[in-house]
């Protein structure tokens, strides 16, 4: 079992940056799949972006690609969110993910697939 805790949220400018923070407990975080996924007001919740066990592959939806770069530290037991160019559309509720048994990377980016969440982090961008 891993409990997560996001930090870093806030509010910012359009156009600004912000990096988000996971830290998951336990000493099998390099098990884990870890996903961001958001979820604005009166919107389903969104997959964001997605890093494989070791870092090496990412996915991402495509509202953010180019702008946010997911990477995970394992020697820290953290996974982050770094959102760069960001836009009035990028404010919600983000949630940071993790699941042990993701074998396909397929799956990635369903949010069903993942077991564990995090409690989420505000995240507003002022035009």
């Amino acid at each position: 079992q891993v409990q997560l805790v996001e930090s870093g949220g806030g509010l910012v400018q359009s156009g600004g940056s912000l990096r988000v923070s996971c830290a998951a407990s336990g000493r099998t975080f390099s098990s884990y799949v870890m996903g961001w996924f958001r979820q604005a007001s009166g919107k389903e919740r969104e997959f964001v972006a997605a890093v494989s066990r070791s870092g090496v592959v990412t996915y991402y939806a495509d509202s953010v690609k180019g702008r946010f770069t997911i990477s995970r530290d394992n020697a820290k037991n953290t996974a982050y969110l770094q959102m760069n160019g960001l836009k009035p559309e990028d404010t919600a509720v983000y949630y940071c993910a993790a699941d042990r048994w993701i074998t396909d990377s397929s799956y990635y980016t369903d949010r069903n697939k993942y077991k564990y969440w995090g409690q989420g982090t505000q995240v507003t961008v002022s035009s």
